[in-house]
């Protein structure tokens, strides 16, 4: 499907701001055509009947009217048409925010934040010329001109006959030029999209720039890319103003004949005065809607453009299966293992599998370590355990229920989560923990905070919980921002724990304490834990080995020691590091 058919399938959501839109725009043109007449009317008595004031008054009463009626119905069909946009950019908006949350962390993690933002933001932003105005001024251009044929038809034969003929060609010109407009557009876009990439990327990583001495070349980095927008730019608007130039001379030209054959029939009194200044009268406004056209046309280019990559985004399709209804009653997850049963994936779709052949068992009440080196599939695994991804093959139980028939966010209600890297927000303290259990009560929350060992370090600050963190963390460190996670997994106390290296960013003694509260934390629930620590994979109840994707060991800590493999010769090397 072409881009304008998906343009257009989005008026078709809320076609009836468009559709009065269009109509309040024809009745202000039928308008134009009322006030033409009575212009000509009154021109006429005055300056060939010698008409006294009181003889036209009624006329001059009535052109005021029509004249206030114009307006308002040109006011009318501006609003409706911005009317019908605001909705359809807000359609897209959720649209777009209901597709990356459904792509999930693995579309996010390999697409650029800036690039993400552009389209989300300015992208849909963008848009608003090509629905507020190119979409309705397209049934404007072919309905007025019509309109005023059909007026001018019975005043002049000839003339119409010459608008007729001449009207066709704004629309050649505008789309032989429109093409190369385009393609300038979508490079402009193109290099505006870099440009918001990568001018995130070098404010996240300044520090980083910073010390290895680069942060000049980054600088000459960004002001290239800058100077590839503005040459973009440049070359759109260098189009435009050729586009403009030759659909001002067609109708300058066309208007002139009209002009010139008018005049000349003036002359010889083949024509009437009054008929043929209403006609001189009604021939730029024929044109007018035919130039403003292509002015728009322009003006929504930029609209187009991005529309393709939030058509890209919307389009794509992601590692999750579409999930069923949520049963009546879930299997008691307590109780219930979680099974891998020859369990495939690929993030690209051929037979390079991320994930091969993955059979295992998850008790319940019981702590799994999944270890190995790095690109083993541990990252994938727990996706998959946190249903951001599904198997392409084989099928994943809790006890004899399928994951699958298990609504998705009824079973990510299930699990706590504390990643390697927790997210913080620019928000309070509070407001952080919370998010967690948002019905929390103040006891719930110290104990959390009791259990995390938070305690000391928020009241060292000057407003506690209220005391606001800045962006991505701003303000706190490594280890306070692994605590704060715990901390929410505590407030959540869901049945499924999954932790992620839990221990880094912390010294020996804070990990002594984190493993200490880490004991209460998984009492009573089925427990995931992602390490390479032994201090904190020995004493696991199973432990999962992991390597180029499929489970190589399992086992409990000694048994793995009794065999040779990957697991033996990591924990030798740990030994020969510790003892150096």
């Amino acid at each position: 499907m072409n881009l304008d058919r998906r343009l257009l399938l989005l008026v078709k959501q809320y076609p009836f701001p468009f559709i009065a839109s269009v109509v309040f725009g024809v009745l202000g043109g039928a308008f134009l055509i009322g006030q033409a007449a009575i212009l000509s009317s009154v021109i006429s008595a005055v300056f060939l009947e010698n008409a006294e004031l009181t003889n036209i008054l009624s006329l001059l009463g009535l052109f005021g009217i029509i004249s206030v009626c114009r307006a308002v119905f040109s006011w009318a069909s501006q609003s409706e048409a911005n009317r019908g946009t605001l909705k359809i950019k807000k359609l897209l908006h959720k649209r777009l925010l209901l597709k990356i949350s459904d792509l999930g962390p693995p579309y996010t993690g390999s697409t650029g934040s800036g690039q993400l933002s552009a389209k989300l933001l300015r992208g849909v932003e963008a848009l608003d010329p090509y629905f507020s105005q190119y979409i309705p001024q397209i049934a404007l251009s072919l309905l007025i001109p019509l309109f005023i044929i059909f007026a001018v038809f019975p005043a002049d034969m000839l003339t119409a006959l010459i608008l007729l003929v001449t009207a066709p060609l704004i629309p050649v010109f505008m789309v032989l030029i429109g093409k190369a407009a385009q393609k300038a557009t979508e490079k402009q876009w193109q290099a505006l999209s870099r440009m918001s990439g990568n001018f995130l990327d070098v404010l996240q990583g300044l520090t980083t720039l910073k010390l290895f001495g680069r942060s000049k070349e980054r600088v000459r980095s960004i002001s290239e890319i800058s100077e590839s927008f503005r040459h973009s730019t440049m070359k759109v608007l260098k189009v435009a103003f050729l586009s403009s130039l030759a659909l001002e001379l067609v109708s300058t030209i066309s208007t002139a004949i009209i002009a010139v054959e008018i005049g000349l029939r003036l002359l010889t009194g083949s024509i009437a005065f009054k008929p043929a200044f209403f006609i001189l009268l009604l021939t730029p406004d024929f044109y007018l809607p035919l130039r403003q056209l292509g002015t728009k046309f322009h003006a929504g280019m930029e609209g187009a453009s991005a529309a393709k990559d939030i058509f890209n985004v919307l389009e794509k399709k992601g590692f999750q299966k579409t999930s069923a209804a949520t049963p009546s009653s879930l299997p008691d997850i307590s109780k219930e293992p979680i099974i891998f049963e020859k369990v495939f994936f690929s993030y690209t779709g051929d037979s390079s599998y991320t994930l091969k052949n993955v059979s295992c068992r998850i008790a319940p009440d019981g702590v799994t370590a999944v270890t190995g080196p790095s690109g083993a599939g541990k990252t994938t695994f727990i996706n998959m355990l946190l249903r951001f991804i599904d198997p392409q093959k084989g099928r994943i139980t809790l006890g004899t229920a399928d994951l699958q028939k298990i609504g998705r966010d009824e079973w990510q209600k299930m699990i706590s989560w504390v990643p390697q890297h927790p997210y913080i927000f620019n928000t309070s303290l509070r407001e952080n923990l919370l998010l967690a259990n948002k019905d929390a009560s103040e006891q719930e929350l110290m104990q959390a905070i009791e259990y995390s060992c938070l305690g000391s370090f928020i009241s060292s600050l000057p407003k506690g919980l209220d005391t606001p963190v800045g962006e991505q963390g701003a303000g706190i460190s490594g280890g306070e921002a692994q605590r704060l996670s715990f901390a929410r997994a505590f407030l959540k106390n869901a049945p499924i724990l999954i932790l992620d290296e839990p221990t880094s960013h912390t010294d020996p003694g804070l990990e002594k304490q984190l493993l200490a509260s880490m004991n209460q934390l998984v009492e009573g629930k089925t427990t995931i834990l992602i390490a390479h620590r032994l201090s904190t994979v020995e004493n696991a109840d199973q432990i999962l080995v992991f390597d180029k994707g499929s489970i190589i060991q399992s086992g409990t800590h000694s048994s793995l020691l009794q065999e040779e493999g990957f697991y033996k010769s990591a924990l030798q090397v740990f030994e020969e590091d510790s003892t150096s």
